[in-house]
């Protein structure tokens, strides 16, 4: 875990890939494309399945560390109409009854925008961007916002590392300019785009267990 100040508030970088705010026990993830490999092998792409399983494993694991009360999404909830598969629904129903007091809030993506709101059983919040949560303004896009620090998705932000023998690896990372920061894409069946930080901006990256800033 790696620890910042963002507009006066102590943010906790978590290595699941999730961004935790202990003054409003909220916990904030981006991008899960739940039912993304479904969507796939609904086209005849014959990828593995559980990917929803482990992305529902992991978020259970951290919203029990945390305790948290609120879990904002910053959009892509859901990858696809077509990933609405019977078994990710009832995967994601089963989760939510053992979260029943936790507040859900989606702020509306990409792909929101395609695959429609989530189910009712869900009992997700819905908004669109900018969602204003002062000092903090909630975003899909990565855009500067005039009113607040702007904290978003959709770039599924990832840097490369060089190793030893020349070896490189792409590792998932977030992503803060002096104005927005990003988050790595929650899903674990997602890609990836590098990100290339300018003098003043901060990188963390995510290396296994840990978080660690690039210098």
């Amino acid at each position: 875990m790696a620890t910042l100040i963002l507009s006066g508030e102590e943010i906790q970088l978590l290595p699941e890939k999730a961004l935790y705010w202990p003054a409003r026990r909220t916990l904030v993830i981006a991008d899960p494309h739940l039912g993304k490999a479904a969507a796939f092998r609904a086209h005849g792409v014959p990828v593995p399945g559980g990917t929803t399983t482990g992305n529902l494993a992991r978020l259970n694991a951290i919203l029990t560390r945390t305790g948290a009360e609120r879990l904002i999404c910053l959009g892509d909830l859901l990858h696809a109409r077509d990933g609405r598969a019977p078994q990710t629904v009832a995967a994601v129903t089963a989760w939510r009854a053992q979260f029943s007091a936790l507040e859900f809030v989606l702020v509306r993506g990409n792909h929101d925008a395609q695959a429609g709101d989530p189910p009712a059983e869900w009992r997700v919040t819905c908004v669109d961007e900018p969602w204003a949560d002062p000092p903090f303004a909630w975003r899909h896009y990565p855009e500067t916002d005039p009113a607040a620090y702007a904290l978003a998705g959709h770039l599924h932000p990832a840097v490369r590392l060089a190793g030893p023998g020349g070896l490189k690896a792409t590792l998932p990372c977030f992503y803060f300019s002096t104005t927005c920061g990003v988050l790595p894409a929650f899903g674990d069946f997602t890609g990836t785009s590098l990100v290339r930080p300018q003098p003043g901006e901060r990188v963390f990256v995510v290396i296994r267990e840990e978080v660690i800033e690039k210098s």
